[in-house]
C-alpha cells in the first residue's frame, strides 16, 4: 500500500481541520495511507519528522520562501491550489501533494 505523511501549514493550525479529513478519506478510497498534520506556520520546524511533503494554505503563501529555506530542499514545499482550499477539494490536494512526492 503506497503511503503518504502530509504537513499543512496554515496560520493557527486549525483552519484546515476539515480538509484534513477530506484529504484522508480520499486517500483511504484510492487505498492510499494518509497521514496528514495541520500546524502554524511558525511551528513547521518543529514538525518536519517523517513527512513526504509540505503544503501551505494560500493564507501564508507569503512564507514559502522561510520555509523552502528551512526545509533545505529535503522537503517538497509548494501553496494548495486556492481552488481546492477554497472548496476543501480534499481528493485535489492529495493529488496535488502526490505529485510533488518522489517515488
Amino acid at each position: 500500500m503506497k503511503k503518504i505523511n502530509i504537513l499543512l501549514v496554515c496560520n493557527a493550525g486549525m483552519s484546515t481541520s476539515l480538509l484534513i479529513e477530506k484529504i484522508e478519506k480520499a486517500g483511504t478510497e484510492k487505498e492510499i495511507e494518509t497521514t496528514v498534520d495541520a500546524r502554524p506556520v511558525d511551528d513547521v520546524k518543529n514538525h518536519l519528522k517523517e513527512k513526504d511533503v509540505i503544503l501551505l494554505g494560500p493564507q501564508v503563501r507569503f512564507k514559502e520562501k522561510q520555509i523552502k529555506a528551512l526545509v533545505k530542499d529535503q522537503l517538497p514545499v509548494a501553496i494548495i491550489d486556492m481552488a481546492a482550499y477554497g472548496t476543501m477539494d480534499g481528493e485535489k490536494v492529495l493529488q496535488q501533494a502526490l505529485s510533488l512526492v518522489k517515488d
